[in-house]
């Protein structure tokens, strides 16, 4: 009987395949399964059901909104995603797509491309995201997008008419009452605000109402000059 060192004698006397000798082998000499058979009874062959999916998941949804109740009424819950959206900005209709998490300082600055209102603190302590949502003072990075919808929006972009500025951003530039400049949009939104509401404010009147704008660099004594030459001019 022929010894063939423990080979099977099928095999004595071949060259085997390295992966068989070494028992390594890379990915191209991996032997492959067999295929299992689809059911018969399916109905729909795995290339139609990888087509049927690719075309669901490239079709966005389109549902009504969900209702629950709250303080006995019906509110309509938006999201997760994104939703139409219109708004009044400046005289002017915008219509986006947003998710509803999304504060009217984001969509203002970069859906709008209205870049006037600053992010600062972006915690409604600052200021100087201020607008006027229907001729009141906000913060706008403390107000959805979702809920300014419907509402006049007005930013220190539209108080310059015909290249000119206005009669308070005037006053500021004629009292030295900004610096760095990132907190003058807020305040002088503020300023806006403030003599719509009190056209001869009081010192009163002007530390309450601005109280909610911060100047980092402390012009607070340019500030009050520029908002007492504004109300002599009736701004």
């Amino acid at each position: 009987m022929l010894f063939t060192g423990g080979l099977n004698p099928a095999t004595a006397g071949r060259t085997l395949p390295a992966a068989w000798r070494t028992g390594m082998h890379d990915d191209e000499s991996v032997r492959k399964e067999p295929k299992e058979p689809l059911e018969e009874n399916s109905g729909v062959s795995r290339r139609d059901f990888l087509k049927i999916s690719t075309i669901a998941a490239a079709v966005p949804v389109v549902a009504k909104p969900n209702l629950v109740m709250a303080a006995g009424e019906q509110v309509p819950v938006h999201g997760p995603g994104k939703v139409p959206m219109q708004f009044n900005v400046n005289g002017k209709s915008y219509k986006a797509s947003l998710e509803p998490r999304v504060t009217l300082l984001d969509a203002l600055r970069d859906t709008m491309d209205i870049t006037g209102a600053k992010r600062v603190c972006d915690r409604a302590e600052c200021g100087s995201c201020t607008v006027l949502i229907d001729d009141k003072a906000v913060y706008a990075c403390s107000v959805l997008a979702i809920e300014a919808q419907g509402k006049k929006i007005t930013t220190v972009e539209s108080l310059m008419e015909g290249g000119n500025l206005h009669p308070i951003q005037q006053a500021f530039v004629d009292n030295d009452a900004s610096q760095c400049g990132f907190c003058t949009p807020g305040f002088v939104v503020a300023c806006k605000a403030m003599l719509d509401k009190h056209p001869n404010p009081s010192p009163d009147d002007i530390l309450h109402e601005l109280s909610g704008n911060l100047c980092r660099c402390g012009t607070y004594a340019g500030i009050r000059g520029a908002v007492a030459q504004a109300a002599r001019k009736g701004a």
